[in-house]
């Protein structure tokens, strides 16, 4: 009689699995176990981790005829953030143009009307010529916040940036956007312009992305409004 250990059978332990335990039973080879993988993960099928959040598409036509390179101020310090900026079309600052040029005439024709029937009260052309002044002052310094303008389409969230010397930068995630609206006045339309709104629960992080290429700002909804739905369903 041997004194050798005797070695376990498989299925004799009733610490083994159940399918393991069945298989010895029958005279079959024990069936390995899968690895059950912990709690939280999202199961995969070709074994590689599941990415927490899809890539945002990134239509061609959000840089048509838009400007180039953003501008930054001069100083360094800014926020870091992980995607490309897009940019508003140089129409707009034309349009600007355009628009506040049609407004300082009818200023200065109402000043000179109600100067006429005022008996030549000089008050009239000095608050007159303040707006004038306060218009010529942010027209000169249009084209700068033009080329600040700019926004940014990453994984959970758009940003959005203006501002050189008081910047802002707004984040709105894409599950919290409710309207996504478009609108062009009739001379946004007569230089193919158009505004972006973004509408959330919260008033405070809504998004006005003005001048806007028309099909770039009809992409962008239509990209916005896929990207929410996926977000509020969790798909």
């Amino acid at each position: 009689m041997s004194d050798s250990p005797m070695t376990p059978q498989p299925g004799s332990n009733p610490a083994d699995p159940p399918l393991t335990r069945a298989a010895a039973r029958a005279g079959l080879p024990p069936v390995p176990e899968r690895p059950v993988p912990p709690q939280g993960s999202a199961p995969t099928t070709s074994g590689e981790p599941a990415a927490s959040a899809a890539e945002v598409p990134q239509p061609s036509a959000l840089d048509e005829g838009t400007y180039t390179a953003i501008r930054e101020p001069r100083r360094s310090g800014g926020l870091a953030l992980d995607g490309t900026w897009h940019q508003i079309s140089p129409k707009y600052v034309v349009s600007q143009f355009v628009q506040n040029a049609i407004f300082l005439v009818v200023v200065v024709a109402a000043a000179a009307a109600v100067w006429a029937f005022t008996d030549g009260q000089l008050w009239i052309w000095i608050v007159a010529g303040a707006i004038v002044l306060v218009t010529v002052a942010s027209l000169v310094v249009l084209p700068r916040q033009a080329r600040a303008l700019g926004y940014m389409l990453r994984a959970d969230d758009i940003v959005f940036r203006k501002g050189i010397l008081w910047q802002r930068m707004v984040a709105v995630p894409y599950g919290r956007m409710q309207l996504v609206d478009i609108t062009h006045g009739p001379m946004d339309r007569a230089f193919g312009i158009s505004k972006l709104k973004m509408v959330t629960a919260a008033a405070t992080t809504g998004v006005e992305i003005p001048g806007i290429g028309q099909q770039a700002a009809e992409a962008l909804r239509d990209t916005l409004i896929d990207v929410a739905e996926t977000r509020r369903t969790g798909l």
